[in-house]
């Protein structure tokens, strides 16, 4: 990634950030959004930006008419298309995330009259923004699984573990161990990119159906702990644990320190940058870590964000 200083000189002003847009969606020639076709799309003289499109199927006689914002993240707001691209800017330079209210502060200011919904808005549309899964994973891979969440130690008193048990029943609880925390599955390619999702529990069906979708079957080394579960993925594959109940983390080159060190990444950020992550929203979370991961040695990677931003 560049430096701010020259993110800043080269997109000054909006006309900059449509041409930089347009350059992103359509580098060939120009495509209707609706019907995907390049023929019969005009240009709109009258207004920058603007095209309509004529084929019969689609605007016919009248046009469809569409600008270089249509069916994307922009679309239907009125934010400067300056300040949606200095949010992304903000994003994948942030190692371990940057926080809406940061956000807030450094584009509006601490007084601003804009609300902070604006900031959380566009911060989470970038983050839906940074999907597709780099799968299937080939070569070495580790798989390992993590919850996300406080602690319980750390609860209002009315919400710790046993005054919830005292109070609607053990059934409230669901999963003891990770009560009032999210689970979460992910695989990594040594040297390679990371997946990961938010899982319903931590059942073999949940765990070999990731692998089984992640992993490519003939993979050199699938390595992950002795959690029983792991029995039952693809028995084509290589699979090796390690058992970290027995002191054991390392074993050659049988190990899961990557992934480990991805979830100690995405932790970090949790606690120190966000504080607190919903469940409804930590997919999108998941998708900025790791595609943010994935993309650390793209000098481009702000360029193909951009890229993704229409259906």
């Amino acid at each position: 990634m560049q430096t701010i200083d020259a993110f800043d000189k080269e997109f000054p002003d909006e006309t900059a950030c449509k041409n930089f847009l347009v350059a992103m969606r359509w580098p060939d020639d120009v495509r209707c959004p609706r019907c995907k076709r390049t023929e019969k799309v005009y240009a709109l003289k009258a207004r920058p930006f603007h095209w309509t499109c004529c084929n019969l199927d689609c605007g016919g006689r009248k046009g469809y008419r569409f600008s270089v914002l249509t069916r994307t993240i922009f679309e239907n707001t009125k934010i400067s298309l300056k300040l949606w691209f200095k949010v992304a800017y903000l994003v994948l330079t942030s190692k371990k995330g940057i926080s809406a209210l940061q956000v807030h502060r450094m584009i509006f200011g601490e007084e601003s009259t804009h609300a902070y919904h604006t900031s959380w808005y566009m911060v989470m549309r970038w983050r839906a923004a940074m999907r597709g899964d780099a799968f299937p994973l080939t070569g070495t891979v580790e798989v390992d699984e993590t919850y996300i969440g406080g602690k319980d130690r750390n609860r209002h008193f009315n919400k710790k573990s046993a005054q919830v048990r005292k109070a609607k029943g053990p059934q409230a609880l669901g999963d003891a161990v990770g009560y009032g925390k999210v689970g979460v599955v992910g695989a990594i390619a040594r040297k390679g990119n990371v997946v990961c999702k938010v899982t319903g529990g931590m059942g073999a069906d949940t765990l070999g159906g990731f692998v089984r979708n992640t992993v490519d079957s003939k993979v050199t080394l699938l390595a992950t702990d002795e959690k029983e579960e792991y029995r039952y993925v693809d028995r084509r594959m290589r699979h090796e644990a390690v058992k970290h109940s027995a002191g054991e983390y390392v074993r050659g080159e049988i190990h899961t320190n990557n992934i480990e060190s991805f979830w100690s990444l995405i932790k970090r950020g949790v606690v120190g940058t966000y504080h607190h992550v919903s469940k409804n929203y930590l997919p999108l979370y998941l998708n900025e870590f790791s595609w943010r991961f994935n993309n650390r040695k793209n000098s481009e990677m702000f360029a193909d964000l951009v890229q993704g931003v229409s259906d």
